[in-house]
């Protein structure tokens, strides 16, 4: 049975559905790094859940538990401090997810504004795959199995927690007592970060997404294609901020706050073309994914030493999880062997 750690527990992860991108990185994964020194955190490679829409392409999904991990860990997320899992490796997420949906209806789960708007993306109409449908409550065995606290998550996916603590809360009164810890959802000041075309949410299906792996060509060329005002016809215009993509990536990475806030103000006036803001923004994104880049390409000629810190984590996470497991059917009054 492997301890409990008396930090702040983190449950974060990703689908495995492709190699991450700069969404990611300002929706969870600059917190990650950030907070993996003071909590204790648990990082899933989200295959199972990835099936739920990609059942047609299992080998898909497999090839990106690699690729994902290569992100993780290309970014700064650190095996000696942070506990990486493969989650189809770990049976006791599947038993509490069949568990947790006696807690919660159907009506419920199509009520999940986070389902809704997925749904609605992807064009189910009524042909919902189950999995799909139900991914609140396996992301409620995924939040619980690990008993955490904090989920370092982008503001669409707030609902998701929301649900997690309406399961955490029948079943903790279904127990009478608190045997599961309710969560918080740790959102990102900078929001969501859109896509290169302006659309709500940079995706890789769309083809709006800056990847990690990016070259400075890429980059450049991603940059050129942002939307930006298009009334701003010429650099004697007075130009538009709110909702100029341009302007968003250099609120999310620009070190320089005075700058931007300057650059922002001589737009508005006229006067500043959107070449210079999108060369200044170039060099910015190419100096943040060089170093992620580089380190990625020399993890990846390693693979062995990535499957083996993928096995120690994912061996540590079947300990903890269960352990849950065998609290929450112990609590329910079920049988057990």
């Amino acid at each position: 049975m492997s301890p409990r750690s008396s930090r702040p527990v983190i449950l974060t992860g990703d689908r495995t559905t492709g190699p991450l991108h700069l969404g990611h990185y300002v929706g969870s994964l600059r917190n990650r790094v950030a907070l993996q020194y003071s909590h204790e955190q648990y990082v899933l490679l989200a295959d199972t859940q990835a099936l739920t829409d990609n059942a047609n392409d299992p080998g898909k999904v497999r090839r990106n538990v690699i690729e994902v991990a290569l992100d993780y860990l290309a970014v700064g997320i650190a095996p000696s401090v942070s506990t990486i899992c493969v989650q189809s490796a770990l049976p006791a997420l599947a038993e509490l997810t069949l568990l947790y949906l006696n807690f919660v209806s159907v009506a419920r789960l199509e009520r999940n504004p986070t389902i809704k708007d997925e749904i609605q993306a992807r064009g189910f109409g009524r042909d919902i795959p189950a999995g799909f449908l139900c991914y609140p409550a396996a992301q409620a065995a995924d939040i619980t199995a690990f008993k955490a606290s904090v989920v370092p998550v982008g503001e669409d996916q707030a609902p998701i927690i929301e649900q997690t603590n309406e399961i955490v809360r029948r079943i903790n009164r279904q127990v009478g007592r608190t045997l599961l810890p309710e969560a918080r959802a740790l959102i990102p000041a900078s929001g969501r970060l859109p896509g290169v075309d302006g659309k709500e949410k940079m995706s890789k299906s769309q083809g709006n997404a800056i990847p990690l792996s990016a070259s400075d060509d890429d980059i450049a060329l991603a940059v050129q294609r942002m939307y930006t005002d298009p009334d701003h016809l010429r650099a004697a215009d007075p130009g538009r901020v709110e909702g100029n993509v341009v302007f968003t990536y250099l609120d999310a990475f620009d070190p320089d706050v005075d700058a931007v806030a300057a650059l922002k103000a001589e737009y508005r006036r006229g006067g500043l073309g959107d070449m210079v803001l999108k060369r200044r923004l170039a060099g910015i994104l190419q100096d943040t994914i060089a170093p992620i880049r580089e380190r990625r390409a020399a993890l990846a000629k390693d693979p062995d030493t990535i499957l083996d810190i993928l096995r120690a984590g994912t061996a540590r996470g079947r300990g903890l999880t269960e352990q849950t497991k065998a609290e929450v059917i112990d609590g329910l009054g079920l049988f057990r062997l």
